[in-house]
């Protein structure tokens, strides 16, 4: 049976944790330590108090994620933080957290899978953040409507479309989660249509002054790939099982 060392000390190495900068409150890696044993691998996008009982009852004792526990920064250890940390303690649950290094990973990251659940090929990294590379773009010549229907079909849940580009796409942007902010980035890189998963109001209304197909597919839904692969990925090396804990935030 591998230990928990053993396994976050591949996973840094694999995810260049040590490497990438990322928002202070990601603070990728290991989080919270057990006891050492790891018979089974939890992947989720968020750690919360559900997923935590869920954790519990699947007999988690490594559960990975995409946003750790220290995302709305620092905060007594009273009320939700001291609930799940009570849950993780008593339970001899570890924690590992993976946000931009999970994000630009080749292969398993949640732009490379998304890329590659819908087929694009030969892409190429672009928008630097943190002095990282974290979006993939490919030149494709695709019907918009197909291309929002294979979407539809990865995320596994509604897509909405703001139709302002070309309805055959020359070139598109992918970067999972919240990016819609970064549409003007986005464009500058001729982009044509970009993906992501969430934007707020006002990258609707630049999306039509700048003529580019803007896909959101959800925040969360954007990144269920990464986790999942990340857990397949070790489940595969390791020799343990991994099970996906699914709760959306609808976002």
């Amino acid at each position: 049976m591998p230990l928990l060392p053993e396994i976050v000390e591949y996973i840094d190495k694999y995810l260049r944790v040590h490497e990438i900068v990322d928002w202070p409150n990601a603070l990728n890696g290991l989080q919270i330590e057990n006891s050492g044993r790891v018979t089974r691998i939890g992947a989720a996008v968020d750690v919360s108090t559900r997923v935590l009982r869920h954790v519990v009852k699947k007999d988690v004792d490594l559960l990975i994620v995409h946003h750790g526990l220290f995302w709305p920064g620092l905060q007594p250890v009273t009320g939700p933080l001291h609930r799940q940390l009570k849950l993780a303690f008593e339970n001899d649950i570890a924690v590992y957290s993976a946000h931009l290094p999970l994000d630009v990973r080749p292969k398993i990251g949640n732009n490379a899978q998304l890329a590659a659940s819908l087929g694009l090929k030969s892409t190429r990294p672009f928008l630097e953040e943190k002095g990282q590379l974290i979006g993939l773009k490919a030149n494709a010549s695709r019907p918009r409507d197909e291309l929002i229907h294979q979407l539809r079909k990865a995320v596994g849940g509604p897509v909405k479309a703001f139709n302002f580009g070309p309805k055959t796409t020359r070139v598109i942007g992918i970067v999972t989660g919240g990016a819609g902010s970064d549409i003007y980035r986005v464009a500058s890189e001729k982009i044509d249509t970009f993906l992501t998963g969430e934007a707020p109001h006002w990258a609707a209304v630049a999306a039509e002054e700048l003529g580019i197909n803007l896909l959101l597919a959800g925040h969360y839904a954007t990144e269920t790939f990464g986790v999942k692969a990340l857990a397949a990925h070790l489940s595969k090396r390791f020799k343990i099982p991994w099970t996906f804990i699914d709760f959306p935030t609808g976002l």
